[in-house]
């Protein structure tokens, strides 16, 4: 869960495994492509496995050749037992490739799932003051849509590739033998397929990302507009954003097309090549049969049963290249889509957490004090510090309020002291103890925090208060109602979800639940408030300040506000300027 979509819960992370989360953007590439490369060396038993299935075509091929044949002739001795044998080869080969299929779809399946963990993990990794952290609709776009095309690619494109390099080869060492005329026409013809298809590939990988990032982009682009309607209406905005997103739709058709013209095209270059291959062997054959062509058998006429194995081979010569244009287009997608994935599993600006304690150890939630000492700190890819060796300290137990203009640092204080990004010089001391990438993770579960949009899953209210943490009893559930007074709202919606981002609530009322959440936690000796009354009417402001005030009784209290109201009611008020920010007094 991303600290920027949570609101005043414990500061905890044991959803996730204990790893560097500090590693660099290029050893996250590195791992993906290993992820990737490792799914290959996975799925290649299932490729090989169907491919086993398409050369089972070659003996089935020879009997049918011999048994027509042995018709021909007028002979019907043995053609029982070779017929009772085309059919057991048949079905073992149906029976081979199904099992080659399912396997290689399994692997693909989990190959998926673990890119899929790889991106979200890497995400929830990420501190909520990375500016390059990608937008939560491209995010969404990515892991639950665009990723898909990576099932097609491992499962229908790698073991399509596998069969269009050992079925053709080894039909050549059936077909030369017999006929070095048919067995050079496939030779000749075989290679113009790939090399043709190769040049429409790059093309169609172009064409596939481009496409990729459009409907990434549009995703982000409606999902931040369905956020803002409110907004978008009151500004009489909304027929300005209605042609701007069927604009991006426009645009998204024109991309998908061209995807689809290229997939079309490179069709249709295999079928004219196959087509070609297949007649030119016919004709030969034909033409040989008729003692028009003499040559090409090696010094004699092809027999009946000879001619007829050739022409069983031909199609199944062309027959794997086929099935690989038919997938050739979900390589294209499938490489774009693990590019997208691996873009997203880039760690950027981590969240310090190299703890080797303990998870899901419990505190006595008794107050801590908390001391910064010349801290430096600025974003990334600016040169400006935002502090520049600031100092302050909070006695336990005390209450402050962090005040001052926008854009001075506030709200990026906190989430300094929450240990939800690294600091680049300096000593924030949180208790007894130095936060730090190895004490980070044991330091934050002895906070709680409440962000300025505190986010409301779909659920219940009592889901949206425990947030999957099974250990608390009903009886906390209905003591944090109670310290909130949530608990009307919780009786009159005690059956019914609440919508994804709070929908069937109030501005107050959402609060209200972010408070819940907070009083849950008796563990935190800390509580951290981003702009609690922020867009509220001046009584529901107050009523959320009290309870704040409340279930903040004996603990330390940072709150950072512009309401001057609020800030009265601190032990003490700190102002966040441009001078704090240089480290000179205010």
């Amino acid at each position: 869960m991303s600290a920027a979509h949570s609101s005043s819960i414990l500061l905890r992370r044991e959803d996730l495994v204990d790893v560097d989360v500090s590693q660099s953007n290029k050893s996250a590439n590195h791992v993906g492509k290993a992820a990737v490369k490792k799914a290959g060396v996975e799925s290649r038993a299932a490729a090989m496995v169907q491919a086993l299935a398409s050369l089972l075509w070659l003996p089935q091929a020879a009997l049918l050749a011999k048994g027509a044949g042995i018709i021909i002739t007028g002979s019907m001795a043995g053609i029982d037992w070779i017929a009772a044998a085309v059919i057991a080869i048949g079905v073992l080969r149906a029976l081979i490739d199904a099992f080659g299929a399912r396997l290689a779809f399994r692997k693909a399946r989990e190959t998926l799932s673990e890119k899929r963990s790889e991106a979200i993990l890497a995400l929830s990794r990420r501190s909520p003051l990375d500016i390059e952290k990608p937008a939560s609709g491209l995010a969404a776009s990515v892991i639950a849509e665009q990723a898909e095309a990576l099932l097609p690619y491992l499962a229908r494109f790698r073991p399509a590739r596998m069969k269009a390099t050992v079925t053709p080869l080894a039909i050549l060492i059936c077909v030369f033998p017999i006929s070095w005329v048919a067995g050079l026409v496939l030779l000749i013809s075989a290679p113009l397929i790939p090399i043709f298809m190769a040049l429409i590939g790059w093309r169609a990988k172009a064409a596939s990302e481009r496409h990729l990032a459009e409907m990434g982009d549009l995703n982000a682009f409606l999902l931040d507009r369905l956020r803002g309607l409110a907004t978008i209406r009151s500004l009489g905005a909304v027929d300005f954003t209605a042609r701007r997103l069927r604009a991006n739709a426009d645009e998204l058709g024109k991309r998908t097309m061209a995807v689809l013209r290229i997939a079309f095209l490179s069709s249709a270059v295999l079928e004219l090549f196959a087509a070609l291959g297949v007649a030119m062997v016919a004709v030969y054959v034909g033409f040989h049969f008729l003692g028009q062509l003499e040559f090409g058998a090696w010094g004699h006429r092809l027999t009946l049963g000879e001619g007829l194995f050739i022409l069983l081979l031909a199609p199944a010569f062309f027959e794997p290249l086929r099935e690989l244009s038919a997938v050739w287009h979900d390589r294209a997608a499938g490489e774009a889509a693990i590019e997208a994935l691996d873009r997203l599993s880039t760690t950027g600006v981590a969240i310090p957490d190299k703890s080797a304690e303990t998870r899901g150890a419990r505190w006595s939630g008794a107050p801590l004090s908390l001391k910064v000492e010349k801290l430096t700190f600025s974003h990334a890819g600016s040169d400006i510090p935002l502090f520049a060796g600031f100092n302050f300290e909070v006695r336990a137990g005390e209450h402050i309020a962090l005040l001052g203009p926008s854009g001075t640092g506030k709200s990026t204080l906190l989430a300094l002291v929450a240990g939800l990004a690294p600091y680049r010089t300096g000593i924030i001391r949180v208790g007894d103890r130095v936060l730090d990438e190895k004490s980070s993770h044991a330091l934050r579960g002895r906070m709680s925090w409440m962000g300025q949009k505190p986010h409301i899953f779909a659920g219940t209210i009592a889901d949206n208060i425990c947030l999957h943490r099974t250990e608390l009893a009903k009886d906390a559930v209905n003591a944090a109602l109670m310290a909130s007074s949530l608990q009307n709202v919780a009786n009159a919606k005690s059956h019914n979800y609440l919508g994804e981002g709070g929908a069937g609530l109030s501005g107050g009322e959402i609060r209200r639940l972010a408070l819940a959440r907070m009083a849950i936690s008796r563990d935190a000796g800390i509580i951290l408030a981003d702009e609690p009354t922020a867009h509220l009417d001046r009584a529901t402001a107050d009523e959320i300040a009290d309870r704040l005030l409340d279930v903040a009784a004996g603990k330390t209290l940072i709150v950072a506000t512009h309401d001057p109201v609020l800030a009265q009611r601190m032990d003490r008020i700190i102002i966040i300027g441009r001078k704090n920010c240089l480290g000179e007094p205010a």
